[in-house]
């Protein structure tokens, strides 16, 4: 028996009988269609990255370009090369003091027995201010004013005396000359020494008035001295004594005597300034100084007046004063100010402003040429202010310089100046 499979039947699909047509391998075919739909998805994928990637890497270098500074048409501040007058200013801490100011001592001892000012009062010159009390003094004046009257009499008598002598020994004298030898010799002696005699008690008696007047005079002085007045306007500044106080004489060192009252000229001040060492060759008598009182907002100018010309050993400055009017008495003593000293003036100078010089290694500056280049040039300096600097040689007046920073500039570069009012500002 023959096996089926072996004869196969022919078929009515027009394939000729006999021939051999293998059967189709589903397996086979399934999978390779897959992996066609997989590579699709993959190279479609890969596409959609690198497109990515190409647009953010144009947006993120086109946005960098966007903020390169174009160094050809850099804006860049300048100020002019001018010529002005200048100077090295120093600024130095002062105090006000009173132009005068003393204690008021009494110079006889006593009782206070009146005084008319307390402190802040304004007195003018020779206006009384107190009155020491001392009857011991007043009773010496009576003596003496006895003494002087009983020397005066003591004078009469004497000159009546002497002038009777004196006019018997001139009629002795006459009678001798026209007769000789009519008077005795002894009797011609006699008259001579009684007139000496009346001559010299007349003058012990006029030299004894003398003495009482003297001491006279002088007790009237003390008296004198027992009213204190004061020696020139000013304020009262401080009272030390109230009436009824014992008050001791100020005339001998080793006794601490009380002062009544302390006087101040306040209407005119000294403006008392260390000058520092550095600084003592180049300040004089005549300079003009700024004087700056912070406490009352106020500024005005005044001149130096007076120095020591000597250096203070321990503080390393030299005093220098300024006379300060102060008429209103606006400015208190004690005050401090500030005053700003002007050294090494400089008439006509190159100046430009500090900002505009660069020192990193030597002094040069960025000019902006007419070709609207930037231009480095070194430059000699000479006085410098805290704003402005002179220029020796390297500039010329009317030369643009850059100011501020030269990070983002080089030599060489077309900029675009802009003055700005700050490198313009006078000092």
């Amino acid at each position: 028996m023959s096996d089926p499979a072996s004869n196969p039947k022919p078929e009515s699909n027009g394939v000729p009988s006999g021939q051999f047509i293998a059967p189709e391998d589903n397996s086979d075919h399934r999978p390779r269609r897959g992996w066609r739909k997989l590579d699709w998805r993959l190279a479609s994928l890969g596409a959609a990255v690198i497109i990515s990637l190409l647009l953010v890497w144009r947006s993120t270098t086109g946005h960098a370009k966007s903020h390169v500074p174009e160094f050809t048409t850099a804006n860049v501040a300048v100020a002019k090369v001018i010529r002005e007058d200048i100077d090295q200013e120093v600024v130095c801490d002062a105090e006000l003091h009173p132009f005068e100011e003393i204690d008021l001592h009494a110079k006889v001892a006593g009782y206070l027995e009146n005084i008319t000012v307390d402190i802040g009062d304004t007195v003018r010159p020779g206006q009384l201010l107190a009155t020491i009390e001392v009857p011991e003094l007043r009773d010496e004046i009576k003596r003496a004013e006895a003494a002087t009257k009983r020397n005066e009499q003591n004078v009469r008598s004497a000159k009546a005396a002497y002038d009777q002598a004196h006019l018997i020994y001139s009629r002795i004298q006459a009678v001798d000359k026209s007769k000789p030898n009519l008077i005795a010799q002894q009797e011609i002696d006699n008259a001579f020494e009684k007139d000496t005699a009346g001559a010299s008690t007349l003058a012990a008696a006029e030299s004894d008035v003398e003495i009482t007047r003297a001491e006279m005079a002088k007790l009237l002085t003390m008296l004198k001295y027992s009213q204190i007045t004061a020696p020139f306007a000013g304020v009262v500044t401080e009272r030390y004594a109230d009436p009824g106080a014992l008050i001791q004489a100020g005339t001998a060192s080793s006794t601490q005597s009380l002062p009544l009252v302390r006087l101040s000229q306040n209407d005119r001040l000294r403006l008392e300034i260390p000058v520092s060492v550095s600084y003592v060759s180049r300040v004089n008598v005549g300079d003009p100084v700024e004087i700056r009182i912070p406490s009352l907002e106020k500024s005005f100018a005044g001149t130096i007046a007076r120095s020591t010309r000597k250096v203070e050993a321990a503080t390393r400055t030299m005093k220098v004063e300024v006379d300060v009017p102060n008429a209103d008495l606006r400015l208190i003593p004690g005050m401090y100010a500030s005053v700003v000293l002007h050294l090494d003036r400089r008439p006509n100078a190159l100046v430009v402003p500090v900002q505009g010089i660069s020192r990193a290694k030597s002094s040069s500056a960025f000019v902006v040429n007419q070709e609207g280049r930037i231009e480095e040039r070194p430059v000699t300096l000479g006085l410098e202010t805290p704003e402005k600097i002179e220029v020796l040689s390297g500039l010329q007046e009317g030369d643009l310089v850059m100011i501020g920073s030269r990070t983002q500039i080089k030599p060489g570069q077309i900029v675009h100046p802009t003055f700005l009012e700050t490198a313009q500002r006078t000092p």
